[in-house]
């Protein structure tokens, strides 16, 4: 044991008592985005892409953690951008998949209509209730 490790529990004991001798959960590491960092990327991201400018069409991951690396140099993973972007409220979307050879208008001429029938009949009770 090393002596700051005494002081320690000595002025946590001295200030709550025995409560204070009880292990408790670390902070852990600092975050690498500050709060300054995290508004200039959420500028960004609601600006949108400028194919000019930044090269994409659409903002991926990728694409912004290079852009951190050169805006601030701060080394991110995709994974830990993920994680920044999801604690700033940004969910990830994408496109619903269609396949490259679907024709034209193939998928409302799948879609099932309900019977004429049944609008008929709802019709029928309608003038058979009346007097």
């Amino acid at each position: 044991m090393t002596l700051q490790i005494v002081r320690d529990w000595a002025l946590r004991f001295n200030s709550e008592g025995p409560d204070g001798l009880i292990d408790r959960k670390q902070p852990g590491p600092l975050p690498k985005l500050g709060d300054e960092q995290r508004r200039a990327l959420a500028a960004l991201i609601e600006a949108g892409p400028i194919l000019a400018a930044h090269g994409v069409v659409r903002w991926r991951l990728v694409d912004l953690v290079q852009w951190i690396w050169e805006e601030f140099r701060i080394a991110l993973s995709a994974t830990t951008l993920s994680r920044e972007l999801r604690a700033m409220g940004y969910r990830k979307l994408s496109a619903r998949p269609r396949h490259h050879a679907q024709p034209e208008g193939a998928i409302e001429a799948f879609k099932k209509l309900s019977p004429h029938v049944y609008r008929r009949s709802s019709e029928k009770r309608a003038l058979l209730s009346t007097p």
